[in-house]
């Protein structure tokens, strides 16, 4: 199989807010959108976001179209979670988490978007095969 690219994509009540979040505080850029989603592609990342209306008819079956969020992460490794953080919540991001280190080396924090959506930086400060 050879993959051309990826996208998460993510039922959510307010398509608009979502979005909003990715672009001003992770720098997604729209790619396209039309009435209940709007697509988003970051210039470094390669990977691509995809926010839909809770309920969207297109999303079949519909008994499997609930809302993105419980449990869910979208994780992203940055060069230095510290500043990173502090640009986020200077900014106003909530905060679900401030930088901590887990016991392996990951280093990362959690903010969330008005829809829920954690969204998780790490950066290792000791390489996970060293670990």
């Amino acid at each position: 199989m050879h993959i051309q690219s990826t996208t998460v994509s993510l039922n959510v009540a307010d398509v608009e807010a979502s979005a909003r979040f990715a672009t001003e505080h992770f720098g997604f850029t729209q790619t396209m959108s039309a009435d209940g989603f709007i697509a988003l592609a970051h210039p470094e990342a390669g990977v691509h976001l995809t926010f839909l209306r809770t309920g969207l008819a297109s999303f079949k079956p519909a008994e499997i179209a609930g809302p993105a969020g419980q449990g869910l992460l979208l994780a992203f490794v940055v060069d230095d979670v510290d500043t990173e953080f502090a640009r986020l919540e200077a900014s106003g991001a909530r905060v679900v988490t401030p930088p901590e280190t887990e016991p392996w080396g990951e280093r990362y924090c959690q903010v969330a978007d008005p829809n829920g959506i954690v969204w998780q930086l790490v950066h290792w400060v000791t390489a996970p095969d060293a670990v």
